[in-house]
């Protein structure tokens, strides 16, 4: 296990996503759900980082791939995408409605630059997963120390 130094920044939210989520959230209407409308919920996720990567786990569940538009630029992920309603049919009556439709769309900004052009993603069970490989300039480098003497 490495010892590694304690950044209490690192967990904050950044104020541009607190306010997001603060407008998000004042204006839905508490009775929206009571009569069948879909409530605008954040979509999860899952970041990790590793030397080389993030790997990001966002929950789609009924999402199919190709519903889903993935872009990076610099160090800014963009997951977004929609969802279709079922439509009523002729002598059905919804009682309840809760399942959401529309478009969704969620904007990350990470701690450094990935290379797009290596990131892979993969769907399986609801379950959206990226590897994000960090751009070269951006991955930590060894520099060797020589010797005063040795010149």
């Amino acid at each position: 296990m490495a010892i590694e130094r304690w950044d209490p920044f690192r967990e904050m939210v950044s104020l541009r996503d607190a306010f997001n989520t603060l407008l998000q959230e004042s204006f839905v209407r508490p009775d929206s759900l009571s009569r069948g409308e879909a409530a605008a919920l954040p979509m999860p996720l899952d970041i990790s980082e590793t030397a080389e990567a993030f790997v990001v786990r966002a929950s789609l569940p009924g999402i199919k791939p190709e519903d889903v538009q993935i872009s990076v630029h610099g160090d800014t992920l963009t997951i977004q995408g929609e969802t279709k309603s079922q439509e009523e049919r002729q002598g059905e009556t919804w009682h309840l409605r809760e399942r959401r439709h529309g478009v969704f769309r969620r904007t990350v900004t990470l701690s450094v630059p990935v290379d797009a052009d290596r990131a892979s993603a993969e769907h399986e069970n609801g379950v959206l997963t990226l590897t994000l490989p960090k751009a070269e300039s951006a991955r930590p480098k060894q520099i060797k120390v020589a010797s005063a003497s040795s010149k």
